[in-house]
Order: structure tokens, then sequence, then C-alpha cells
């Protein structure tokens, strides 16, 4: 199987995958429809599917060293994807929650604005990195990720999301290329 056909059929589980994950209208705020991956998790079985799949297309991307995820759902899958490749992982987390010298960067997202930190010995120059996150809404966070990979001369191998927003537009701020997804809402 090519890797085009790998990703058609991880595609269609997610559409099975889908029908688990709860929709909480005007959560946290009026207008919006949140996606609640709490059956998700409460699941072995589906969560091992999630997992599995977003493994599946870390390796559809290529080669990589480590694996980068945000706080605070990012870390619900970064590390099980990274564990499972035998990579390292690397925390991105809010403001004030690594003990160690940070690079920061900032980002907006759908309510505002924030900043994204990393410890300053994360990412050495030439490592294959791969971004994990739980959802891709606008693009944001995961594009000041990656300018902090591309600060360390790291090389951004691509992104890897359970759920995309794709009505946000996020995949188009990441630059559209070697941005997969298991779940999208259109």
């Amino acid at each position: 199987m090519n890797t085009n056909q790998i990703i058609e059929k991880l595609k269609k589980q997610g559409e099975t995958i889908k029908s688990a994950i709860a929709e909480i209208q005007d959560y946290p705020d009026p207008g919006i429809a949140f996606k609640d991956i709490t059956p998700i998790l409460q699941s072995p079985e589906l969560f091992n599917k999630v997992n599995t799949a977003l493994v599946d297309f870390s390796k559809c991307l290529g080669e990589a060293d480590l694996i980068i995820s945000p706080e605070s759902r990012g870390f619900l899958f970064g590390p099980v994807v990274a564990d499972r490749l035998g990579i390292g992982f690397v925390p991105a987390r809010k403001p004030g929650k690594l003990p160690r010298p940070v690079i920061e960067e900032p980002y907006g997202k759908e309510y505002g604005k924030d900043m994204i930190q990393i410890h300053t010995d994360a990412v050495k120059k030439g490592q294959r990195v791969i971004i994990v996150d739980d959802v891709l809404a606008t693009g944001g966070t995961a594009k000041a990720i990656a300018r902090l990979v591309e600060r360390f001369g790291g090389i951004l191998v691509g992104y890897v999301f359970f759920i995309e927003l794709s009505y946000l537009d996020g995949t188009n701020l990441l630059g559209n290329d070697n941005v997969l997804s298991l779940v999208e809402y259109k």
C-alpha cells in the first residue's frame, strides 16, 4: 500500500471514530460547538485506535527524531506517539510552566493572543520534528511551535492532528503541506 492509500484508509477509520466524539453546543462561549474527546479517552479500544492512526500518519510524513506537542490535550497524544515511534518527546507549554530556561513564541488563537515556550535545549540543529496535537483550529499554536523549531535549526517534518476544524482554515496557515488529521469537521 502506498502512502496515499494508507492516508485514505486512516481517514475512513476517522469517520467511524468521529461518531464517539461528543459535541457540546455553546461551550466555552456562545456559538462554539466544542469537540469533547472524553468518550475516546474512556474507551481503551478507541484511544488505542486514535493513537495507532496518529502513529501511522507520523510514519507517512517520514523519519523524525522528536515529537513536540502543546499543552494540554496535545499531551494526551504526543507522548504516546513518541513512545510508539521510539523517539523523544518535547512539551510545549504556556508561560511559567517550564522550570529551566526557555525560548518563546507568540501566537494568535480563536479567543485572542497567547505565548508558547519550550526549553532552550529542546531541539538540536538538524533534528527532524513532527508536531502532534489534538485539534487543528486556526493553526496559531502549531505555527508558533514550527517557528520555534526553525529558530533552533530543526527540520519540521509535518503536523499530525486528531481533529481538524477545517472551517477555521488552519491548514492554510500551516502551508497546506504535510498536515494530516484523522477526523475533520467542515
